[in-house]
């Protein structure tokens, strides 16, 4: 027999557990699964030196602020597990771990949850399961010669897990600085291909640059206010690390002697070929980083325009061509993404890339919801302190729904 519950939540990290609370003060029965330990993906799919990238003070769940001693410092990783599961305890979630969901039907009902721990039947289901279930590796990895070491940032730990030899690290987004930065201090030579990236100093004017974000509103814009969300929705994460204090731009990172090169195009004949565009996606980053911080001046009133920040310095000829089978490099790291992994969806609401459609949370199916994704709601979306209003949306969405049946 299948348990019967008003709404099943999926996912049991900061989204799924701040769906919770606000179902919980709405009286709403509800069950919240989890494939492994509250807070999974923090726990286990993180490298060892991984730090959050928001600093303690901005950090909050609806109800659950940051009370440790260093408010201008960024949790590692287990502090953000720990913290999230302080949370779970606090509010008394109704958390099911360790229990995989298999498929997602539709029924005259609502839906057909099946895990492998069993079946349940509810009215309505919120996905928060997350945006970075699975690295993005390109298909030219398939190319990549025998004998050279491929992982992604789910499997990296630390530079001594690494073999001897150069790395190539592939994206300089977040992910792909940070992993640069760090292997490149190991002494191990690292080439970077750059891409499209979005550069930020991590203090502005004595600031955390996230301050100036925060205190601006440019977080709180809402999704209907964008122009393009569709791209909005893909742009990459900041180059940024948490690390008060610590710029780590590709000026920061060729200053340690990291090699950058254009993206990675293809992978033909055991070698590597970049595209010959660095200059233009450096000098794009720039100026739009100047744009955002001319914003934050005249926001504080502030006429003599950003200052301190020389223009990405690239080398005279990047090289344009890698060869993989010369020993140069024994490993590369694909820091080139995450997707959502939605293979146990059995509702036609994604789309033909992978993604979710829905409008602000609310699903393309009746009674589905979600959240947790790039710009759900608002800028903040996928950020500790940004869930409350998404959450807090979707909770009273689903509520009015349910009325007169749940909901007094």
């Amino acid at each position: 027999m299948s348990q019967r519950v008003t709404t099943v939540v999926i996912g049991a990290g900061h989204a799924g557990l701040a769906a919770s609370h606000f179902l919980s003060e709405r009286s709403i029965d509800h069950i919240v699964l989890e494939r492994g330990r509250i807070a999974n993906t923090w726990r286990r799919e993180r490298w060892d030196s991984l730090r959050l990238l928001t600093p303690n003070w901005l950090n909050r769940l609806p109800g659950h602020t940051y009370g440790g001693p260093d408010p201008d410092g960024y949790m590692t990783a287990g502090q953000v597990a720990d913290f999230i599961g302080d949370y779970a305890t606090v509010t008394a979630a109704p958390v099911k771990e360790n229990t995989t969901v298999t498929s997602v039907r539709r029924t005259d009902g609502g839906y057909q949850v099946r895990t492998d721990e069993g079946d349940l039947d509810c009215v309505t289901v919120v996905i928060a399961s997350g945006a970075c279930n699975a690295p993005v590796v390109p298909e030219c990895a398939a190319g990549v010669p025998d004998g050279i070491t491929q992982l992604t940032p789910f499997e990296y730990r630390n530079p001594g897990s690494l073999p001897e030899g150069g790395v190539l690290v592939v994206g300089a987004s977040a992910t792909g600085v940070q992993l640069a930065a760090e292997v490149r201090r190991s002494g191990r030579p690292v080439v970077l291909s750059v891409g499209e990236h979005v550069r930020l100093p991590r203090t502005y004017r004595g600031r955390d640059v996230l301050w100036w974000m925060d205190a601006t509103g440019v977080w709180a814009q809402r999704y209907d206010e964008i122009e393009d969300l569709a791209r909005a929705r893909r742009l990459p994460s900041p180059q940024l690390v948490g690390e008060p204090g610590t710029t780590i731009d590709l000026n920061a990172l060729t200053g340690l002697g990291v090699e950058p090169v254009g993206r990675l195009a293809v992978i033909r004949d055991g070698a590597a070929l970049f595209s010959g565009g660095l200059r233009n996606v450096c000098s794009l980053a720039d100026l739009k980083m100047r744009r955002l911080l001319a914003g934050f001046d005249e926001w504080a009133g502030i006429g003599d325009g950003p200052a301190g920040f020389e223009p990405t310095r690239i080398p005279a000829a990047p090289r344009l061509r890698l060869d993989l089978r010369s020993g140069e490099i024994t490993t590369i790291i694909w820091a080139t993404g995450f997707r959502p992994d939605y293979r146990w969806l059995d509702v036609p609401v994604v789309d033909e890339k992978g993604r979710l459609r829905h409008d602000g949370g609310v699903v393309d199916s009746p009674g589905l919801y979600a959240l947790g994704l790039p710009v759900l709601r608002r800028r903040r979306s996928t950020l500790l302190h940004g869930i409350e209003d998404d959450a807090r949306f979707v909770a009273r969405h689903l509520a009015e729904r349910l009325t007169p049946r749940v909901v007094a």
